[in-house]
């Protein structure tokens, strides 16, 4: 499986797999976002429904469900379990997404029963409904987990697709989610920081994607930012190893010098200083917290009021202040992830626009 993936075409490769009624099996290092990438797939399709099955943690009898005698024939019966899709909720949705996740490591016997499901579509008396899709994900055995050969014939029943990490799937992801600045601006700059596993070390934290979920959740709490700094750098070593906060933290240093956004799009900023105008991953991090600023304004009141004042402050210190790339990024990010409203031809100052139309406009538009 030497051919990867990055996460938007796991996303089309899927819907794909899911229309020919065929199960779909993604393989990924840990921590790289294959149970949310099953989870946003499911979402997209309308009218649907993800059941997660963490199959490491069942035994057979989870999936074949308890044997009972039926006082009616003097007979064995199957009492199916809860878990699995129900004809009821097959009527409600469209499609039922069956996600087996981490099935390579849970144990041969739980493997064995997977597979009758996955193979006849049943297992004892249990039916699966005709609209249920087998999703199944597991790390690779080179991941440093437990892991169990899937016998051939289960591995034989789907189609193989191997998932890697993109940052730039990753960024469209966070800003659309509002990941912390700080995280999305450092990243945007140490691109390579956002995954680094290494199975081979003893290390129990890493960078990851989901890692760094983690620490822009640390960064939401209010009270993190009055600890002492060594609390600050344990809490996220925690989360993204050792060295990895080392950096992040004087990232955040750094950071800190940086004007308030309000303020520059008020026009009372228009220059930064000296010392933080060579930081790329400070300024990196204000381009976020701008575009953050500018859609919040958005959402609360459209395009009313001082809206276009602000924006074009903020496009004018764009130009004076970041580097191509960072304007790049901030107008992809308003105008196509965002989807904010705003013609830039018509709303921005007319030497705004000469300047964005003479700059920019074959990288967006």
């Amino acid at each position: 499986m030497d051919l990867t993936v990055k996460p938007t075409q796991v996303t089309s490769i899927t819907k794909r797999a899911i229309k020919a009624e065929r199960p779909i099996f993604l393989w990924g290092a840990p921590g790289i976002g294959k149970s949310d990438i099953i989870a946003q797939i499911t979402e997209s399709l309308g009218n649907s429904l993800m059941i997660d099955m963490r199959l490491a943690l069942m035994e057979p009898t989870d999936l074949r469900g308890y044997p009972f005698r039926n006082p009616e024939t003097n007979q064995m019966e199957w009492a199916p379990p809860a878990d699995l899709p129900t004809e009821e909720q097959a009527e409600m949705y469209d499609f039922i997404i069956l996600f087996m996740d981490e099935l390579n490591s849970a144990p041969p016997s739980v493997q064995a029963a997977a597979y009758q499901l996955i193979l006849n579509g049943r297992i004892g008396q249990y039916v699966l409904p005709k609209n249920v899709r087998i999703v199944a994900a597991g790390n690779r055995d080179t991941d440093r987990g437990v892991t169990y050969r899937m016998p051939a014939p289960l591995a034989n029943r789907f189609r193989h697709i191997n998932m890697a990490v993109d940052f730039s799937d990753w960024s469209t992801w966070a800003l659309r989610n509002q990941i912390h600045p700080d995280v999305v601006g450092y990243l945007s700059y140490a691109k390579q920081d956002l995954f680094d596993f290494d199975p081979k070390t003893s290390s129990q934290a890493f960078a990851s994607p989901r890692s760094w979920s983690f620490v822009s959740e640390i960064l939401n709490v209010p009270e993190f930012d009055t600890a002492d700094v060594y609390e600050q750098k344990a809490e996220i070593a925690g989360a993204v190893g050792e060295g990895m906060a080392g950096k992040f933290i004087e990232h955040r240093r750094i950071a800190g010098k940086l004007p308030n956004p309000e303020d520059i799009m008020d026009g009372l900023v228009k220059k930064l200083n000296d010392s933080i105008a060579k930081e790329m991953s400070a300024k990196y991090s204000l381009v976020v917290s701008l575009t953050y600023e500018i859609n919040q304004m958005y959402l609360e009141n459209g395009t009313k009021g001082d809206f276009k004042k602000k924006f074009n402050n903020v496009v004018k210190f764009s130009y004076d202040n970041f580097e191509p790339e960072m304007v790049v990024l901030f107008f992809k990010t308003i105008l196509t992830d965002y989807q904010i409203k705003f013609n830039v031809r018509q709303d921005l100052e007319k030497d705004v626009y000469k300047v964005f139309s003479e700059r920019y406009t074959k990288y967006i538009v």
